[in-house]
């Protein structure tokens, strides 16, 4: 399964800087203004690394990430001509990146004069919601009808779109709605854009990089009931240090602004913890790989992930820990030391596992 996560932000967020240095530059000649723009980026992950330091395959595999580019919208940009495309980027993305500007920088003028990421913040939320109240009232009118002819589900439906309405009247997301588990279906054929769980991150400049500053501290406390990530990335330094051709290079670079990583790591670690993923991993001499499946996958599912034959004629798993395998040195190593397990159909995957499936079509 591929991730996908769009990145919206206030025109001059330094949103496309962060896309560039995200994708170490390589769709910058290719951008058209007003265009999103796709990067899919290589997860980096040491454990894939420390395994195929030991297997030595023909090729790793590492599994990636999508990342669009959405152009950036101003106050009333969601009602604006073509704005149907931008917003429709959105509805086909996991997970929102939304991207403010907390840098202040004369020879980049702030589109309202002034530098407040919290009035950003709300421009875009009030966008969002704007959209969703749209969509929403015509839900309420469709199952309105059904009420007045005496539809009882549709009755009880139109108390829970009611108060939906009211929240999204209060400046409130989809995503922070109060709902029964046993309610959920009534909202599933809406598609709401502010359901949609979201990154925060706070683009500074170079000096804030590992501290934050003063409008990073604003965001923080602003964001902390929403239960988001919020991250801080110096977005125009990593975009340059991305370009840089050697990896030794690259980190100096990094370490010089405090910093013991790209903020590529930190952002995709954050996405996986939203959207609740893990990564189990298969070896063999021809290949080393990283897959991508759900917390709470059964073994059959993620074998799906591999090759759907895998997952029809499931049989049974081999499964040993990555840790174990790495420091042990081989698998018959972790079959001595009964560090290696055959697993059936109820075996709940879990995140680093390495996997070999069994199976007979």
């Amino acid at each position: 399964m591929a991730l996908n996560c769009g990145m919206v932000g206030i025109a001059g967020s330094g949103k496309t800087t962060l896309f560039n240095s995200l994708s170490k530059g390589r769709m910058e000649d290719t951008q058209v203004a007003g265009k999103a723009n796709l990067g899919q980026i290589e997860v980096p992950d040491p454990r894939l690394d420390a395994i195929a330091a030991i297997v030595k395959p023909v090729k790793v595999v590492r599994t990636t990430v999508e990342i669009i580019d959405i152009p950036g919208l101003t106050k009333g940009g969601a009602t604006q001509k073509g704005a149907g495309q931008f917003l429709a980027e959105i509805r086909q993305t996991d997970a929102i990146i939304h991207v403010l500007r907390c840098f202040d920088d004369p020879m980049v003028p702030h589109i309202e004069g002034s530098v407040n990421p919290l009035r950003d913040k709300e421009t875009i939320d009030l966008e969002l919601i704007s959209k969703d109240l749209e969509t929403l009232e015509k839900k309420i009118q469709r199952t309105d009808k059904l009420a007045r002819v005496g539809d009882k589900d549709a009755k009880k439906a139109l108390t829970v779109l009611t108060a939906l309405q009211e929240h999204f009247e209060n400046g409130e997301p989809a995503r922070s709605f109060q709902i029964e588990e046993t309610d959920r279906e009534i909202l599933d054929d809406c598609f709401f854009l502010t359901i949609k769980p979201v990154i925060y991150v706070c683009n500074v400049d170079e000096a804030s990089a590992s501290g934050g500053n003063k409008y990073t501290e604003m965001v923080a406390s602003t964001i902390e009931k929403e239960g988001a990530e919020m991250l801080t990335i110096a977005a125009k330094a990593e975009a340059e240090i991305a370009q840089l051709d050697g990896e030794e290079d690259r980190m100096a670079f990094l370490e010089d602004m405090g910093l013991q990583e790209p903020g590529v790591n930190k952002l995709i670690r954050a996405a996986y913890r939203t959207l609740n993923l893990h990564t189990f991993f298969t070896e063999g001499p021809k290949e080393v790989r990283a897959w991508t499946i759900h917390a709470g996958t059964p073994a059959p599912k993620a074998a799906g992930v591999i090759h759907s034959d895998l997952e029809r004629g499931f049989i049974r798993a081999e499964v040993k820990r990555w840790e174990d395998f790495v420091e042990l040195g081989s698998e018959h190593a972790c079959k001595q030391a009964g560090k290696f397990h055959i697993e059936g159909k109820t075996y709940i995957v879990k995140d680093g596992d390495i996997f070999h499936v069994r199976f007979n079509v």
